[in-house]
């Protein structure tokens, strides 16, 4: 009996083993995992073909599979495509981003601040403004655009390009700085003010670095939209010096109408610079994004 008792496991062990296997397990989702394999190759497949037919010779592209790497890779498409003045439309691209993005978060970091902070009846309806710009469409905009650009004799210029993407960007930036900055608590703002802090102070010392998420998720968002832009260089120049990469890209295309290869040469030298943002801010988009809608 002391063996029979000794070999037979405790209750508590045997009931707690039957409990788990009576739990039933946990169900696994392949439906959403198929799905998830089949979005990641929707995402990853087209990068990989464009980046490996970049190194790609144009008697490569037509002899072999275009899904295989290539057997001898080659720089010879990138080397032709900055031998191209890519130089120059890169930095047009560079200034007119740079410039559009610092007016930008600048003037909606004040703004943002002085709806946040402001309760006058002027204020909340400026705010109301913002939000009707986000009604406006770019594309009906654009006859009384260059109207205006062509009498203030800006045409054909960089400044010309700087100041629509500032109009046009600053409504959404304002809207995501501001519901940031609800988030932060005004009990920090009441305690700089009781120690003799102005609005000003407060806007640098204490909303600017608790805004830095908002303020690269933004910057961010901005400099895509301006680095993406076709239709105001398409419109607001015609000098091959005032080119802008998208526009740049358009070029090549048409000049290697068949070579593939150049012309995803091209590509893949126009996203590098904004691949590289991303990677540096990537942290701060989602909390940025995320501001204020939670409540």
């Amino acid at each position: 009996m002391m063996t029979a008792a000794a070999s037979s496991p405790p209750a508590s062990r045997t009931g707690a083993t039957a409990g788990r296997r009576r739990r039933p397990g946990v169900r696994r989702n392949w439906l959403g995992g198929f799905g998830g394999f089949v979005w990641l190759a929707v995402i990853v497949v087209p990068i990989y073909y464009v980046v490996i037919t970049s190194l790609r010779s144009q008697a490569g592209f037509f002899a072999t599979n275009p899904l295989l790497p290539p057997l001898t890779p080659t720089l010879d498409n990138y080397a032709t495509v900055v031998q191209n003045q890519f130089g120059i439309y890169l930095m047009n691209s560079v200034i007119i981003t740079l410039g559009s993005v610092l007016v930008t978060v600048a003037i909606s970091l004040g703004a943002a601040y002085a709806i946040v902070r402001t309760r006058g009846r002027f204020v909340r309806g400026s705010f109301s403004l913002f939000l009707l710009g986000l009604a406006i469409p770019t594309h009906a905009t654009i006859i009384p655009l260059y109207w205006f650009i062509t009498r203030v004799h800006l045409y054909d210029s960089l400044i010309g390009l700087i100041l629509p993407s500032i109009g046009f960007a600053v409504p959404i930036t304002v809207l995501i700085l501001a519901n940031f900055l609800r988030d932060i608590p005004a009990e920090l703002f009441e305690s700089m003010r009781v120690d003799g802090a102005g609005d000003l102070r407060m806007l640098w010392s204490l909303a600017l670095p608790l805004a830095r998420p908002a303020l690269v998720t933004v910057a961010i968002y901005d400099a895509l939209h301006v680095w993406n832009g076709f239709l105001f260089p398409l419109i607001l120049t015609q000098s091959p010096d005032k080119r802008v990469l998208p526009m740049a890209l358009w070029t090549f295309q048409g000049e290697y109408n068949v070579n593939v290869p150049g012309v995803l040469a091209a590509v893949v030298l126009s996203t590098l610079p904004m691949l590289a943002a991303y990677v540096v801010g990537r942290r701060y988009l989602v909390s940025g994004l995320t501001a204020g809608f939670g409540k």
